[in-house]
């Protein structure tokens, strides 16, 4: 436990002087913001160019448009965005030529690794609550008042959706691993988000793996909290899949 938390506070030293991480804080707060209140804006000007693509949200107003736009947004940019640092968290070795100097640490490449993880699940936790807290100061702004009850349990469930963004990105971890490079999971988050995308367009509906949190955002009625589980489920397993990985490294391969 106690290299667990050695090993945890470096990771946590590298991601907070990391570039990558701090540009992919801001796009996802500030570049969201500004893309769903431009949205919003477009359709309570009566663009129906815009109010089309939004689908059945764009004869919505107000808070549930507002935050069914950061949803949609949310869903698809926000896995690119946490498949990308869950990525460079993994891999930023191999990428800089270090990887051979943690084979020479008193701690277990497994433990490494795990380490990374956490750093990267603290990190979204903070990133879903920044976004859900300025979609709630954006609908202010817009003047739509204080949340109600319903705008509430909403803005709720995009913090949620954020968080399971984030673990539907941890199977590019595990590419990242076995590519040893940042590259093989980028590839692999954007297999995540077609894997997702076709589940939902097939009609496997709350049953689509990775596709399921977007709808239950989205339409809560639509999908029950067990079938939550698979999505869940398949990120545990490429997190550990990934620690596993990390600990069978060779340095000849």
């Amino acid at each position: 436990m106690k290299c667990l938390g050695v090993a945890f506070a470096v990771e946590a030293r590298k991601a907070a002087a990391s570039q990558v991480f701090r540009t992919i804080t801001w796009l996802l707060l500030a570049g969201l913001g500004v893309l769903s209140g431009s949205l919003v804006l477009a359709v309570q000007a009566g663009n129906e160019q815009v109010a089309g693509q939004l689908g059945p949200l764009g004869a919505l107003d107000g808070w549930p448009l507002l935050i069914g736009a950061v949803m949609q947004i949310a869903a698809a940019g926000g896995l690119l965005a946490f498949g990308v640092a869950v990525s460079w968290i993994v891999a930023r070795e191999f990428a800089d030529g270090t990887i051979t100097g943690l084979f020479a640490l008193p701690i277990r490449r497994s433990t490494i690794a795990v380490a990374k993880l956490a750093v990267f699940l603290v990190w979204a936790v903070m990133v879903a609550l920044g976004l859900t807290v300025t979609t709630g100061l954006l609908g202010v702004l817009l003047g739509y008042g204080l949340p109600t009850y319903e705008s509430g349990f909403a803005l709720l469930r995009l913090f949620v959706l954020s968080v399971f963004t984030a673990l539907s990105a941890a199977p590019a971890g595990w590419a990242a691993t076995r590519g040893r490079g940042i590259l093989p999971g980028i590839a692999a988050t954007i297999v995540i988000l077609v894997i997702a995308q076709v589940g939902v367009l097939s009609g496997l509906g709350g049953w689509a793996l990775f596709g399921a949190p977007a709808l239950w955002a989205m339409t809560p009625g639509a999908v029950t909290p067990v079938q939550l589980l698979p999505t869940l489920l398949a990120s545990a397993a490429f997190a550990g899949a990934t620690a596993v990985a990390w600990n069978r490294l060779q340095l000849d391969r």
